[in-house]
């Protein structure tokens, strides 16, 4: 078993991590990975109303008695979101792990400290890293440019960005971005973090609640099979690669254009209808990272989580012991 500072803060047994992911973070996947000694975090924006999500975090509890925690995304919206209520939810629900992410954390952390609620703050730039220990959160993930969804702009991969925030953090840090085995579990650790954070991994388990299509296509995938889009918009996302996400990517590209030109090709809604429901891998943009190259398999939470931590130990006691010895 490896423990590290990730382990002994959060009271978890493994350094294992499903960070939130919109309209997969629910109750089956968040409780199996629980159970099987990660931690995940509910997706607390999936969730229509503050009532809803407590409703969603209670169904949870009485799936599994370890710990896990809930994922609060602030950012700017078209229709104001009720940041606050969604926090009160979370706190009047007894969790007491919360990651953050988007948008500055700082007028939420008051009311989660005092209700002795841990924060993990997720950060795609060392700068931005350090901002948010200076504020006060117990972690930092760190996203590297291989992840699916908002990698920022800097372009930054893992094995530089992991290491940099190492250099200059001192609380544990979840590496994000390309791991989906154990060995990415001992470079992580190699290189200055405390645990890995997965979620194209988490999406090929046979709990995660979408369409059996989106997991097959990903074994299927390689590490290819990503498309960067809103580049142009600066908003950059890692996708996966098809008919939609080729063609949000071309209409990007054209001189002038703007984010209401492929609003309706990149609805979340769409895509929850269209593929993560109705399993139509061209019916829009869904989100992947570079990690679908390291999936050959759809997999048990449980298996997931065994399997790399059988690999990594492995690896620490064979290879890098003989390599040393």
């Amino acid at each position: 078993m490896l423990k590290t500072r990730f382990t002994e803060t959060f009271g978890v047994q493994h350094p294992v991590v499903c960070g939130g992911m919109t309209a997969v973070g629910k109750a089956e996947l968040i409780a199996a990975v629980a159970d099987a000694g990660g931690l995940g975090f509910l997706t607390a924006l999936t969730q229509p109303t503050p009532d809803a999500l407590a409703a969603e975090i209670a169904r949870t509890q009485s799936l599994t008695d370890k710990p896990f925690g809930v994922n609060l995304t602030i950012l700017p919206t078209v229709n104001p979101v009720p940041y606050d209520e969604y926090r009160e939810a979370i706190i009047a629900s007894g969790v007491k792990i919360v990651e953050t992410a988007g948008a500055n954390p700082a007028p939420h952390l008051p009311h989660f400290k005092d209700a002795g609620v841990k924060v993990i703050h997720k950060a795609v730039a060392v700068r931005h890293a350090l901002k948010a220990e200076s504020l006060g959160v117990d972690a930092i993930s760190i996203d590297g440019f291989e992840c699916a969804g908002h990698p920022g702009d800097d372009d930054i991969p893992g094995l530089i960005l992991i290491n940099a925030a190492a250099r200059k953090l001192s609380i544990p840090i979840v590496a994000s971005g390309g791991f989906a085995d154990g060995a990415g579990l001992v470079a992580a650790l190699a290189l200055g973090a405390d645990a890995i954070n997965m979620g194209t991994r988490f999406v090929a388990t046979t709990e995660a609640p979408v369409h059996q299509n989106v997991k097959d296509q990903i074994v299927a995938n390689d590490e290819r099979a990503t498309t960067l889009v809103f580049r142009e918009f600066r908003n950059t996302a890692r996708v996966a690669r098809n008919a939609v996400s080729e063609e949000i990517a071309e209409i990007g590209r054209r001189p002038g254009a703007t984010f209401a030109d492929v609003a309706h090709l990149a609805s979340g809604e769409r895509a929850r209808r269209e593929v993560l429901t109705g399993g139509d891998i061209d019916g829009g943009m869904w989100w992947a990272g570079q990690s679908q190259g390291l999936i050959d398999s759809v997999l048990s939470c449980r298996e997931v989580i065994e399997q790399i931590m059988s690999d990594a130990e492995a690896i620490i006691t064979t290879r890098l012991a003989d390599a040393v010895g």
